[in-house]
């Protein structure tokens, strides 16, 4: 089983000015660290990695060095990989946004970062759309809603994400207090802009009778969905199967049942095509790839849609592709992690450990992929 890699951003410095009572730690760790206060963030971090320590043989973390990450992953057995170099000891803002740039780079399913909102928006500054994060409290201000509600709480969120759980993905505020005037007296909150971060929670179903999720309504929800996100002039590339061929239904559209179809601007611009005419029509255009993966399998490239080759995959681009699958389709894989097999080995390295699947109406959860 291929491993799921975690990015791991852990900021030494946070939560240094809570028993100080400097409101804040930015600007002040050096002050509260003169007052003997002992930085808390790799305590936190590691009650959160405790509840993976179960599951380490699945996992690699890709961290930075020493305390941001490097030195509690080792302490604790965990397999990891870590990048670049700090600029100073024990770390700076700009260590924070370019270990984002790093980890992007090496294509993690999530970055887990432990600190606070000053934390965060380093990440905010630094993070590409739709990059999965999520945050290990340890700050002395929490007001973003990136955080988990605890250290624990964020480890089993990685739990669930880990063994193929459903994981909803949505967009959380990350905003901060103006520590220099909280230490005047007035409060003072900006927002700095959103994260796309996992959320546990119910899953809200479509029902029909029996409380049983509707294949047919969730289909009829994304095609409402997609028909109000059209991007004018972007090649939607349909893959084979029931579930998109559903979909096109639902859009008006006369697509093909097992072959791979073109819609542009609302109309069916190419049917059934092969390997050489998708090709064609997506190279040097933007274009998005929908596809959906084989019931029970899990098959999602390599099965059934040998048209969506290496180099089409390539043109379009990896970040364009989305998985069309329904929570019922997703739990008869119990569990196991979506497969790609283009036939391109490099390739199928670069997929990211995880992928984003439209479940229904402006619902994403984030999937698991295995290759």
């Amino acid at each position: 089983m291929a491993l799921f890699r975690i990015g791991l951003i852990i900021n030494p410095l946070a939560g240094l000015g809570g028993p100080a009572g400097f409101k804040g730690s930015d600007g002040m760790a050096a002050q509260a660290q003169a007052l003997g206060i002992e930085a808390k963030a790799g305590q936190r971090t590691q009650i959160a990695l405790e509840q993976l320590l179960p599951l380490k043989d699945r996992l690699q973390f890709v961290c930075l060095p020493a305390a941001m990450g490097a030195d509690l992953l080792a302490q604790m057995g965990f397999n990891h990989q870590v990048l670049g170099h700090l600029s100073a000891a024990p770390s700076t803002a700009e260590d924070t946004r370019t270990a984002v740039q790093l980890l992007q780079q090496q294509g993690v399913a999530l970055i887990l970062f432990a600190g606070g909102d000053g934390t965060a928006r380093d990440i905010c500054a630094a993070v590409r759309a739709g990059q999965p994060v999520l945050g290990i409290p340890a700050g002395v201000k929490i007001q973003s809603g990136v955080y988990a509600v605890s250290p624990k709480a964020a480890g089993e969120l990685c739990v669930r994400l880990v063994e193929g759980g459903l994981v909803r993905l949505g967009n959380a505020e990350v905003r901060d207090i103006d520590e220099s005037a909280l230490r005047e007296g007035r409060v003072t909150a900006r927002w700095y802009g959103e994260l796309t971060v996992p959320q546990e929670g119910g899953f809200v179903q479509q029902v029909k009778q029996g409380g049983v999720e509707s294949e047919e309504l969730v289909l009829a929800e994304l095609a409402d969905w997609l028909q109000e996100s059209w991007q004018d002039d972007v090649r939607y590339v349909f893959g084979p199967g029931s579930t998109l061929h559903g979909l096109a239904h639902n859009l008006g559209l006369d697509t093909t049942l097992l072959g791979v179809d073109v819609i542009e601007n609302g109309q069916v611009l190419a049917r059934d095509v092969n390997e050489a005419q998708l090709f064609e029509l997506v190279e040097g255009r933007p274009a998005m790839l929908l596809v959906t993966a084989i019931g029970g399998q899990g098959h999602i490239i390599g099965r059934g849609n040998q048209q969506i080759s290496p180099r089409v995959l390539r043109a379009v681009g990896l970040e364009q592709l989305r998985v069309v699958a329904t929570k019922r389709k997703l739990a008869t894989l119990e569990g196991r992690a979506l497969l790609v097999d283009s036939g391109d080995v490099q390739l199928d390295a670069d997929f990211p450990d995880a992928l984003r699947v439209w479940a229904g109406y402006r619902e994403e959860l984030l999937y698991p992929v295995a290759h």
